[in-house]
């Protein structure tokens, strides 16, 4: 045997061969014409034994700009938080760690109780009357919302603000393709959904209105005046927010939102460079039924002893095809472990200190660098939670700026002008937490000498 992790002997191989009728792997791809197959030897390095292998992946990960090495201001939907230790602690547990679906409530009452807590949270969060055991993140949660939304008014467009993060308006325009429907969106002023706008465009034929805030700006959307808009044309309101934003501002359930999605990464979930995450999905009692995943109930067994199982699994491979909600079948277990692990470690009085440190910290920078020469923060009237935009001197190359920021020991901003030409030479900038106040004052130094 010439490779030790492929247990395949030659008497298997040769066993393989009679059955199929051939005598070499060369017959196994004659079908495949010699005129479209690569020929020649692939440009990749010779074999490497375990050392230099593990030596070379370390090379290529020191390459990474990680918030161990640097002090990030870099948010956009995933964001340098902190990580309690007790988090890895609990969901490094093979119990957790290798639970996928608990299948067998029986023996999964930890697992099911785990996911129980999630949703509990998550609806004294958002003001919701039930959630769900996660989603994949919440670009994909906002999909299913304008999915649930047409499925549930028998309507086919959608409504929604360009304040949202263009990567979930992505995802919803990809899923409302394969629906067939209509997406309508609706413009910003200064930072905001325009009310006025979207009151003109939304109509007896619009399954919902998709807002997201704090927005893709960080700023903070009227809901109170979005909620009459929707309902009144018999739409749905569907809302996309930072769980921890909502430590501090009113739950979106409080203020007529049917639905409210979102990504729990602020919640515990490391950063990973970019993922994975992990969705969250919370709708009013009328809608149950009709939200996407499955949800895990508390009950009692024949003893009258607490227990947990899975109460609704609205997906095609349970129910009729027919019937079913959504063709995702799968949650975000481990990661929604993590935000309930996180939400009990500082419970409600921790999560409401750590938003608020959020609008402090954010504020106080916001200020600090809108007094660099060049410099002004964008939209400085309207409320913002923890991101803001600034906008640099003239025909500032944010990317070039970034890089110069990177070789300080810094990770700037989000470039704006990837999504938006309208806002090239602006950078949506995002204090967690987790940064001081030299860290604040240095970065306003770097950046007023890079530029």
């Amino acid at each position: 045997m010439k490779h030790r992790y492929l247990p395949m002997t030659e008497q298997d191989q040769a066993e393989m061969f009679e059955t199929i009728g051939i005598s070499t792997i060369e017959e196994l791809f004659s079908d495949i014409p010699a005129s479209v197959r690569f020929q020649g030897r692939l440009d990749v390095s010779e074999a490497l034994d375990e050392h230099e292998m593990l030596k070379h992946m370390r090379k290529l990960a020191g390459k990474n700009a990680d918030f161990d090495n640097y002090t990030s201001f870099l948010g956009a939907g995933i964001y340098d938080h902190h990580l309690p230790v007790v988090i890895n602690h609990v969901i490094s547990r093979s119990e957790f760690y290798t639970a996928y679906t608990p299948y067998q409530p029986e023996i999964s009452q930890g697992e099911l109780q785990a996911i129980f807590e999630f949703q509990s949270y998550i609806c004294e969060l958002t003001g919701m009357a039930v959630a769900n055991a996660s989603m994949y993140d919440g670009a994909t949660a906002l999909a299913e919302a304008g999915a649930l939304a047409s499925g549930a008014t028998k309507r086919k467009q959608l409504v929604v603000s360009r304040a949202i993060h263009p990567e979930a308006r992505q995802i919803v325009a990809a899923t409302a393709k394969g629906l067939n429907l209509e997406i309508i969106e609706v413009g910003t002023r200064n930072g905001l959904t325009d009310l006025e706008e979207l009151a003109s465009l939304v109509t007896n034929k619009t399954a919902a209105v998709l807002i997201q805030s704090p927005n893709f700006y960080g700023c903070i959307e009227d809901l109170g005046a979005i909620d009459p808009i929707a309902h009144g044309a018999g739409a749905l309101f569907v809302v996309s927010s930072n769980p921890l934003s909502l430590g501090m501002l009113e739950p979106p359930g409080k203020l007529g939102a049917d639905i409210v999605v979102g990504d729990a990464q602020p919640f515990g979930i490391p950063a990973s460079l970019g993922g994975p995450t992990c969705g969250y999905f919370a709708v009013s009692t009328t809608w149950m039924r009709r939200m996407p995943g499955r949800v895990v109930g508390q009950t009692v067994d024949r003893d009258g002893k607490r227990g947990f199982v899975l109460t609704l699994q609205t997906r095609e491979q349970h129910i009729r095809r027919e019937k079913a909600t959504s063709n995702i079948c799968s949650n975000q277990a481990l990661l929604a472990l993590c935000a309930a692990v996180y939400i009990s470690t500082l419970g409600k009085q921790g999560i409401q200190e750590v938003a608020d440190l959020n609008i402090q910290k954010a504020h106080y920078a916001a200020d600090v660098l809108g007094r660099v020469p060049g410099v002004s923060v964008l939209f400085p009237q309207t409320p913002f939670f923890n991101e803001f935009i600034i906008k640099l001197p003239e025909a500032t190359p944010v990317a070039a700026l970034n890089e110069k920021l990177l070789q300080a020991g810094f990770i700037g901003g989000y470039d704006l002008g990837r999504d938006d030409a309208a806002l090239s030479g602006h950078m949506l900038i995002a204090v967690t937490e987790r940064r001081t106040k030299v860290e604040i004052d240095e970065f306003a130094q770097q950046l007023e000498a890079a530029l």
